[in-house]
């Protein structure tokens, strides 16, 4: 008769070399970053790293797999985590918010490095693993929320008050986390507008959507109106790849850390409208291989369009992949009404 028992993850998975010291792993990672800063933390001794074991160990603590509908895979090599958080210079006393902590491999590098983590995960059984994990401080909290229909904005607001009574430095919250590919644009739309509550956001991402996010240049087929949004509100850096086989499961792809400094609000372009100038941009790039002078002409006549385009220095003829951010913002400025 066969059993209906949930298997066990270690006996049913093979053993993978992951360990951030297999000499073969690093040679593979070929990682670009900086040398792993050594940090002077004054908080208690460091907690065990997590490896392969400690996260499917953890997973079968609560009888879980890896949901392919929440896009979770986990990270497995600790020196990745550890550079992630040097990549955001996380430094003892920052909030730091965490989307998707699962088994809590890079909650424990953030904690350790002194921080205090505010930690929003969709899934319960993730949730009540990181709150039962990391119960013995006070530096840690998790939200059993959905990320993208939560309101951030007040929940950092709330944790910095709370923090700045401490504290009589302004302060930025950072942005650290392992999110899941499928939700990575939504994640990047929420959080770039808020300079005024973070000072720099750094994410791991699939490796094709960093490249496309941070060098994608004009006249390409991967120009496209988030390369605004990006450049708007923020100033973004590839940090280093990470490949594929560093997770659990092994996803398709690899993936890459991204670092994106926040701009404050009186360093964004000057534009009438940010509603009107991405709503132009959207417009623009939904009639992509239109010119311009077609594809705006709801907002006023071709002819306008054509003039406003010399105006700002671009040809009549120009389409929305031949214009760069400024442009864009000259052009709005020119043709859209307050």
């Amino acid at each position: 008769m066969r059993s209906t028992a949930t298997p066990n993850l270690l006996q049913s998975l093979p053993p993978i070399s992951v360990s951030p010291r297999n000499p073969s792993l690093l040679a593979h990672n070929i990682l670009t970053s900086p040398p792993k800063r050594t940090l002077d933390i004054t908080c208690a001794s460091k907690r065990s790293p997590d490896d392969y074991h400690a996260t499917l160990k953890a997973l079968n603590s609560r009888d879980r797999r890896p949901r392919k509908s929440l896009g979770q895979h986990y990270m497995l090599n600790d020196e990745i985590n550890e550079q992630l958080v040097a990549s955001a210079n996380v430094e003892e006393g920052d909030l730091i918010l965490e989307i998707g902590p699962g088994t809590g491999s890079l909650t424990n590098v953030l904690i350790d490095a002194g921080a205090t983590v505010l930690a929003i995960e969709k899934d319960a059984h993730m949730a009540a693993l990181v709150r039962e994990r990391f119960a013995d401080t006070n530096r840690f909290k998790v939200l059993q929320e959905d990320f993208i229909k939560c309101h951030i904005r007040s929940h950092m607001l709330s944790m910095l008050e709370s923090m700045g009574s401490l504290s009589e430095k302004p302060r930025y919250a950072k942005v650290v986390a392992n999110i899941p590919f499928n939700i990575s644009t939504d994640v990047i739309k929420q959080l770039l507008p808020t300079g005024d509550i973070f000072s720099e956001i750094v994410l791991l991402l699939q490796d094709e959507t960093a490249l496309r996010l941070v060098e994608s240049s004009l006249r390409t087929s991967e120009y496209r109106p988030i390369n605004i949004f990006v450049n708007f509100y923020s100033d973004p850096e590839y940090k280093f790849k990470v490949p594929r086989s560093n997770f659990f499961p092994q996803p398709k792809v690899d993936a890459a850390v991204v670092r994106f400094k926040l701009k404050q609000a009186v360093d964004y372009p000057v534009v009438s409208s940010t509603k009107s100038f991405f709503s132009m941009v959207n417009s623009a790039f939904n009639g992509k291989r239109k010119m311009l002078r077609k594809s705006l002409q709801h907002i006023c006549t071709p002819v306008e369009i054509e003039e406003a385009l010399q105006n700002v220095g671009c040809l009549a003829t120009s389409r929305p992949e031949e214009l760069t951010l400024d442009d864009f913002v000259n052009l709005h400025n020119s043709i859209v009404r307050a």
